[in-house]
């Protein structure tokens, strides 16, 4: 949308004092904003106009108005002002991240996965505490995470346990229990026709299909295939991940946007669901920070909120995201500025590269 260079300053104006004040503009606080250069009356008309084009929005019991989801977007694409990171977020983001208890020259080995998770937890905490908005922190495999090699241990004719050495060098074991009795030969037979079939794919190739092949090479009808197979999806579904975290789910209460407390709920419980975090907008492979608005949101209990994203390396052929939720009425380049610096310390850390 083209809009005229006064129009861009009023709509900037209207934006940035809404989201000081969380209260409607009018055009008195817009002319003292901008000073002796636009009169009261000029503001007042072009405000008129920016409402006619879907940019402003003038709620029932006020005379003035509040920028629209739409009017937030023009605002974040063309009229958005750079924040340079102040001193002090520099120094609190760098100490938060390098004094952690994860932080340790061993913490860089594949094996290690839950002392990244924990930088992750602190690194949103940090976000959140920042911010004033809950954040979220993730990181998750970018190549193929698969299974090496398949062993079972027998114990005796009613349990054995099943060894997964991953592909990610790391190990995972699970002890199963049955209802029917199985020999040693059996889980020997059993075992190389998994390693087969079942190693170095990914969870989406196990198939019913292939299931059902298995099961009828080694005969099975009392169900071991079926509770192998299952594991073996569980583990590379959790291998894709080394963490979903949120934090201060609660700071939207210091938000008038959410005095509403069965909305914060909503929120609140969508942003427990580790499945919902995922499907959370993510920004492209250039990098940059993604930012969605309102309705541009597709999730129900997000169509109120903005969303801000960014990527960051997390080494071992991973990747990670960091962001906030909040409302639409956020302090955009403020939280961008803030959250691609983390991103950056934690892109550091977590591949052991020096800025």
């Amino acid at each position: 949308m083209l809009l005229s260079e006064r129009k861009k300053v009023v709509l900037r104006a209207v934006v940035e004092q809404h989201v000081k004040t969380a209260e409607p503009v009018g055009s008195k606080a817009v002319a003292a904003e901008l000073g002796s250069s636009v009169s009261s009356a000029t503001i007042r008309n072009e405000m008129a106009e920016l409402e006619s084009l879907g940019l402003l929005e003038q709620p029932h019991t006020s005379a003035g108005r509040v920028p629209s989801a739409q009017g937030y977007r023009a605002y974040v694409n063309e009229l958005m002002r750079r924040h340079d990171l102040s001193p002090d977020d520099a120094i609190e983001i760098n100490n938060t991240l390098d004094r952690s208890p994860a932080v340790s020259s061993h913490m860089l080995e594949k094996s290690l996965l839950p002392e990244k998770s924990k930088l992750l937890y602190e690194a949103g905490g940090l976000a959140s505490r920042l911010t004033t908005y809950p954040a979220y922190a993730l990181a998750s495999a970018t190549g193929l995470v698969s299974i090496v090699r398949l062993d079972f241990i027998f114990i005796d004719p009613f349990s054995f346990i099943i060894v997964a050495l991953m592909s990610n060098d790391s190990v995972k074991n699970k002890l199963v229990h049955l209802t029917s009795p199985i020999d040693s030969t059996a889980l020997i037979k059993l075992g190389a026709v998994f390693n087969a079939n079942f190693t170095g794919i990914p969870e989406d190739r196990i198939t019913p299909p292939l299931i059902k092949s298995v099961e009828r090479a080694v005969c099975d009808t009392s169900g071991i295939v079926a509770i192998i197979a299952a594991f073996a999806i569980e583990l590379l579904c959790e291998a894709k991940t080394i963490g979903t975290h949120v934090t201060g789910a609660m700071s939207l209460l210091n938000h008038p946007e959410y005095r509403d407390i069965e909305k914060v709920q909503r929120l609140v419980n969508y942003l427990s669901n580790d499945k919902e975090l995922t499907k959370l907008p993510s920004p492209d492979a250039s990098g940059e920070i993604k930012i969605t608005i309102g309705p541009e949101n597709l999730a129900n209990e997000l169509r109120d909120t903005s969303v801000m994203t960014v990527r960051y390396d997390a080494g071992d052929d991973m990747q990670g995201l960091i962001g906030v939720v909040g409302p639409t009425r956020m302090d955009y380049s403020k939280v961008a500025a803030r959250l691609s610096y983390i991103a950056q310390g934690l892109s550091r850390i977590l591949t052991g590269i020096e800025n």
